[in-house]
């Protein structure tokens, strides 16, 4: 029962990140932007970051189920400093409308994230292979976020 509840803790934690960012929405702003002609449609950004932070949480979960927190404390912490970087990034780019700002945040969390998988991997292969996908769609919209501040400065 101790795994079922720690799986599902770690997925929730996960998603109360994607919660937070959720809360700043493209909007008028965002419509109104010159965007590069590869700008997926705003339809495929909510079952991708849904998936996306259930593979988090089931990553987090599967190093925690083996190293606990006290063996995994450096990992873990990797993973809530990008959780934050991540809700982060949302506020920059549609909540204050600073796409440059935005732009240097996503990199730091793409180095962040990518510090996480090779934490993870060493405890767990898996579990960094779970990040894998993220660590390639934040590389995407960093480019998307370049992109978006080039075209519209």
């Amino acid at each position: 029962m101790r795994n079922v509840t720690g799986l599902v803790l770690w997925v929730l934690v996960s998603l109360g990140a994607g919660l937070v960012g959720s809360q700043f929405m493209p909007g008028d702003w965002y419509a109104a932007l010159a965007k590069p002609s590869w700008n997926p449609p705003n339809t495929v950004f909510a079952p991708v970051w849904t998936t996306l932070y259930v593979m988090m949480g089931v990553a987090a979960w599967m190093v925690w189920r083996v190293a606990g927190f006290s063996g995994a404390r450096g990992a873990l912490s990797l993973y809530f400093v990008q959780l934050v970087l991540n809700g982060l990034w949302s506020y920059l780019f549609f909540g204050a409308h600073l796409p440059m700002v935005a732009f240097f945040e996503i990199v730091l969390l793409w180095i962040v994230i990518l510090m996480t998988f090779v934490s993870f991997r060493r405890v767990r292969p898996a579990a960094g292979a779970l990040l894998v996908p993220y660590l390639c769609w934040v590389g995407f919209a960093a480019a998307l976020n370049y992109q978006l501040w080039r075209l519209n400065t």
